[in-house]
């Protein structure tokens, strides 16, 4: 029986190479009127008290485990003031703030140490020498005097955030560290002081309301829940 010939593959040509963008998000920009943004901002203040109120709550129970820090509790006790969904997204929120607050706290104090042992082993080394430790000693006895006290500054600042890290008490503040200092001085941060209150108002906010997870599109039904 006689064979059929080979049959010839076109190759595939080699497109050009390129690179992938990154991969984006998609936002959506509400244009609300000027009656529906002051009810946004009328439930946002609100829900940022809460939210502030039950950060307050957590606080005082340190730190415990998850199974202790009575979410459960606190959750019926807000929605009683507004509804669960937004109970939910409350507690989950001031949870994840004491966390993190208390993780910047735990950071705090070994920056802290780190800075007290540099510092040390300076101080160890004799002026304008090197020590043993391979750490160059300071230069004047002026400069060595400021580094004492340096220390001394540190160490109470220790003693006070491990206080704070064995309490469970972290700071947190709403609104950011960085803008309540712009407060002190308006001058320098090119602010009125109406235009800081209003950036400040609008930090302090709080409208985000969770999905149920094995809900169809994470809701039960469509659209926000309501506050009472």
């Amino acid at each position: 029986m006689a064979r059929l010939p080979a049959r010839k593959k076109k190759l595939r040509a080699i497109a050009k190479s390129f690179v992938a963008l990154p991969p984006t998000s998609t936002r959506t920009r509400l244009r609300p009127t000027a009656a529906e943004d002051a009810q946004l901002r009328r439930i946002g203040d609100y829900l940022g008290s809460l939210l502030r109120c039950d950060l307050v709550t957590r606080a005082r129970m340190g730190t415990v485990v998850p199974a202790l820090n009575q979410r459960a509790r606190r959750k019926k006790a807000l929605t009683a003031l507004t509804s669960s969904r937004w109970a939910g997204s409350l507690t989950r929120a001031s949870e994840d703030q004491y966390r993190l607050g208390m993780r910047a706290l735990v950071d705090h104090t070994r920056e802290l140490r780190a800075s007290i042992q540099q510092i040390d082993r300076h101080l160890a080394s004799p002026i304008g020498t090197t020590g043993l430790n391979g750490a160059a000693g300071y230069r004047t006895k002026r400069e060595q005097f400021q580094k004492l006290r340096r220390v001394d500054i540190l160490e109470n600042r220790l003693k006070a955030a491990e206080t704070r890290v064995a309490a469970g008490a972290p700071k947190v503040v709403f609104g950011s560290l960085a803008l309540l200092r712009k407060r002190n001085n308006l001058v320098a941060a090119g602010l009125k002081r109406k235009q800081w209150r209003a950036q400040w108002d609008a930090a302090r906010l709080f409208l985000t309301a969770d999905g149920e997870s094995g809900a169809p599109r994470a809701n039960l039904r469509w659209g926000m829940s309501p506050v009472c």
